[in-house]
Order: C-alpha cells, then structure tokens, then sequence
C-alpha cells in the first residue's frame, strides 16, 4: 500500500495552537501542540476515508496552483 505524506504547520495562537495540512486545507485546533497535531491528523484521515475522490484531487490540485503563483 502506497503511503503519501502531508505538511503539518503548528502555531500557537491565543491560549492554544492551530495545526494545518497546507495541502488539503485543513486545519483543527487544541490547548496543546501534540493534541493539535493529533486533531489534525485525525481530520485528514477521515477526509481521505469520506471525501469523493474528486474533492481530495481538486484540494491538492488548488494547493498546487497556489505554491507555483
């Protein structure tokens, strides 16, 4: 089985943190950074699990496009 690997980008803001995957658009949020990473892990696990195939393409097509501007 092919594995994929995707950015995680945490940063504290307010009294929390705030984890985003830049590459499919999501982000979650937590009190700590492990427990935000663990959010956000489990938001894109469930993305590529429920999402149509076409949205998962269009998310990291749109990434793209935006990295080369």
């Amino acid at each position: 089985m092919a594995t994929t690997s995707y950015t995680a980008i945490v940063e504290k803001e307010g009294a929390g943190y705030v984890a985003l995957c830049p590459e499919l658009d999501v982000a979650s949020q937590d009190d700590t950074v492990e427990s935000a990473t663990a959010n956000l892990k489990e938001a894109v696990e469930l993305l590529l699990e429920c999402a149509d195939p076409a949205e998962v393409t269009r998310r990291r097509s749109y990434c793209m496009s935006s990295r080369s501007r």
